[in-house]
């Protein structure tokens, strides 16, 4: 499995090119506002995106869907808590807002360790609600996608609706840092401390957790 990390200024978003080598096969994790990036990593690996998998339905993160799918036709997935959302029309027009575009309906509703066949790549759903009641992680052994659940150095913000601090501390401590602590830990956004982390760093120094 090769991990592309693709950055979006507008919103200090990552997007995740998560490449099956043997297949020639990938899937897009949370793709913001550059899907043109994206797109354009895949062609020149030489990948056939099959897989748009968000890791929860706010806008920042789902803007690049309708782009990815119109070029790829990739199956969208997304838990099913979260599932509505995307496609809500208040959803759509903050996407637009901020640049991106709506996103259509998910074709696959995920709940809590489904596992996301990727060419010979398995990623397993982890539900990590508090952020937002849909919201997930995927892993694979050595590599998590934390989306807005848990970045380096911090947690994602619960004051949004469906947000709960609670939840999120809980699903941190009780279904991430149970993880190896080799882990190695993708977010969903950069905040200028470094492009990723391990679940060990993040157990030792996350003043939030």
């Amino acid at each position: 499995m090769d991990v592309k990390q693709i950055y979006s200024s507008r919103m200090a978003n990552f997007a995740y090119l998560v490449e099956d080598s043997p297949s020639k096969t990938a899937a897009v994790i949370d793709p913001s506002f550059d899907p043109e990036k994206i797109l354009a990593e895949a062609e020149n690996d030489g990948c056939r995106i099959t897989h748009v998998i968000n890791t929860h339905g706010h806008s920042d993160h789902v803007s690049g869907n309708a782009a990815i799918l119109e070029a790829t036709k990739a199956d969208l997935l997304i838990h099913e808590a979260d599932a509505d959302q995307v496609s809500k029309l208040l959803n759509r027009t903050l996407s637009r807002v901020m640049g991106g575009r709506g996103s259509p309906r998910a074709t696959r509703r995920l709940k809590d360790n489904d596992v996301i066949h990727i060419g010979e790549t398995a990623l397993t759903v982890i539900h990590t609600p508090g952020h937002t009641p849909g919201s997930v992680c995927l892993y694979a052994p050595g590599h998590l996608f934390t989306g807005d659940t848990l970045f380096v150095g911090a947690v994602g913000r619960t004051d949004l609706p469906g947000g709960s601090m609670e939840a999120l501390l809980a699903s941190i401590r009780e279904k991430l840092y149970v993880l190896p602590d080799d882990t190695r830990i993708w977010p969903g956004h950069d905040y200028g401390n470094r492009p990723d982390s391990t679940i060990a760093y993040e157990k030792a120094n996350n003043p939030f957790t």
